[in-house]
């Protein structure tokens, strides 16, 4: 990657739940951990193991120079609480089909 940024993406084993309120959003034990350079260690859950019924799409795109573009999802009391990179970068394809949360609780 470009003046030393970095991305690594490893296969972890623990496991790691999402809850939003009193509602159970995610849960896997297989998710892909996510280190990138000045950002903080991110988990990508596969979307097998989200409740997509409980999200909504979101209109908030954002664009990341080394992942690609992103697409957003909310709760109702929670807005753009997850994303994914619907087609990733090259570097980083693993995570097609993953979601990623700003909250997680690593069990």
């Amino acid at each position: 990657m470009a003046d030393g940024h970095t991305i690594t993406i490893e296969q972890g084993t623990q496991r790691v739940r999402v809850v939003s309120g009193d509602q159970v959003l995610a849960e896997s034990d297989r998710p892909l951990i996510l280190r990138e350079t000045g950002c903080p260690e991110r988990y990508y859950l596969p979307a097998e193991d989200v409740r997509l019924d409980l999200l909504s799409p979101s209109e908030t795109h954002t664009y990341c120079p080394f992942k690609g573009t992103a697409s957003y999802w909310s709760t109702p009391d929670a807005a753009d609480l997850v994303w994914s990179y619907p087609d990733p970068k090259p570097d980083v394809a693993q995570i097609k089909d993953h979601l990623c949360f700003y909250d997680v609780e690593v069990v």
